[in-house]
């Protein structure tokens, strides 16, 4: 019998499928920023922009940078990486992220120098820092997305993050309105968070009602009673004011910290809230995935009568993660009182729940990439609001373009995900 050799020439090099649409995916979204910055090199005329990266003060107005030539250096970075993508020099993993980075800060700063390009006369639009205000936007989607990634890797569907962040804003701002405190707002929303979640797991893990139509429900259930109860407070100021008048919280500059350029106002020039994200975030990371009681919620998420079988009590565990999850709602809700605008008015959550529940799917119910999502949002909601007052781009779109980026975001770099595989599945114990 004889035996086959096969040479190292005769190899063929065979690329899975998944790997080739990453690719093509590349070169259309890399061809389409390319040809976009072009656009926007051509298109300026007076290249003059003015910018402010630190606060406004006296003697810092802004400096300047040509505009022209950032949109040039932009396109030339797009056609590098688009060069890169057609030729399959673009890596999986951490570089390939790294290269998706540099394309977007690139078409970013050809958009920007596009967008405040060509103004004329003395009272020019300065571009300011959107980091501060993508921080604070992206504070209760955040909290939300925590909330979204605790129960749904416990296997429970959060749909009700929208009923929770309203009745959580309501009761944040009586709380805080009674004990004339912004902290006590900030405690009045957890209970109304966790209450919320409470009537979630009664009927998901208790009554096994389908947990989608029930988080809808909820949803309807906070609308109707917030709305009720804002009805019932008199307009008589004294009465008002002991009911939905709340105190807002401060920010809190960190000293040393704050002054660092960019970075210090960004991060350390916030309020409580946002300091709590910082933690939260950490917190619900680690204990998801470095504590047993992380291994076991992941476990009854994913196989639960395997769990069940080596003694885990599913539906308690079910229990613990949506109650917790609850905790870190009623915060983001009760940034919509005490964290930013006061008083509460009907629909104050502005459908911000549904984000956040799209931030915990394009972060693939993983807390910092869902928190990562979180802030793609809230830097979009901060960009549109300022490039409002430009007129370039129509205002219809531009207050669309937040839900746009989402949408876009999800549906074609995020792809097909997989969520836990017992999400939404009631355990029965047999």
């Amino acid at each position: 019998m004889s035996t086959a050799v096969v040479s190292q020439d005769d190899v063929v090099d065979v690329r899975d499928r998944a790997d080739v649409r990453r690719q093509v995916k590349l070169v259309v979204v890399f061809a389409i920023i390319a040809a976009l910055l072009l656009w926007f090199a051509l298109d300026i005329d007076n290249p003059t922009v003015k910018y402010l990266l630190g606060a406004r003060t006296a003697e810092n107005t802004g400096n300047e940078v040509n505009g022209q030539a950032v949109a040039w250096v932009s396109f030339v970075v797009a056609v590098v990486g688009l060069a890169l993508a057609a030729l399959g020099r673009i890596p999986r993993g951490v570089w390939g992220a790294v290269a998706g980075i540099v394309v977007g800060i690139a078409f970013f700063a050809g958009f920007i120098a596009w967008q405040y390009a060509d103004q004329a006369g003395a009272g020019n639009l300065v571009f300011a820092n959107p980091l501060p205000g993508t921080i604070r936007l992206a504070t209760p989607l955040i909290f939300g997305a925590l909330a979204g990634c605790l129960c749904e890797r416990a296997g429970v569907i959060n749909i009700a993050i929208e009923g929770q962040f309203l009745t959580a804003a309501f009761f944040a701002s009586v709380f805080s309105s009674l004990f004339y405190s912004a902290e006590m707002g900030l405690v009045g929303g957890v209970l109304a968070g966790v209450a919320i979640a409470a009537l979630l797991a009664v009927f998901a893990l208790r009554y096994h009602v389908n947990q989608v139509v029930l988080g809808v429900v909820l949803i309807a259930l906070a609308t109707g009673l917030t709305s009720f109860l804002l009805s019932q407070i008199p307009n008589d100021p004294d009465i008002k004011g002991y009911l939905n008048e709340p105190v807002i919280l401060a920010p809190i500059s960190i000293p040393g910290l704050s002054e660092i350029p960019v970075i210090g106002p960004t991060l350390f020039n916030q309020t409580l809230l946002a300091y709590l994200m910082y933690v939260s975030v950490v917190l619900v990371t680690f204990m998801l995935f470095q504590t047993r009681w992380g291994l076991r919620a992941r476990s009854v998420g994913e196989h639960p009568k395997a769990a069940d079988t080596v003694g885990i009590k599913v539906n308690r565990i079910r229990w613990q993660a949506v109650l917790f999850g609850g905790v870190f709602a009623g915060l983001g809700g009760a940034y919509f009182t005490v964290g930013s605008t006061g008083s509460f008015d009907n629909n104050a959550s502005a459908g911000n729940g549904f984000i956040a529940l799209a931030a915990v799917i394009m972060g693939r119910w993983h807390p910092v990439y869902a928190s990562l999502s979180a802030l793609f949002f809230g830097f979009v909601w901060t960009l549109q609001t300022q490039l409002s007052f430009l007129g370039k781009i129509p205002p219809e779109l531009l207050r669309a373009s937040p839900y746009l980026a989402t949408i876009i975001a999800v549906a074609g770099f995020v792809g097909r995900v997989r969520p836990p595989a017992a999400d939404g599945e009631p355990y029965v114990k047999s």
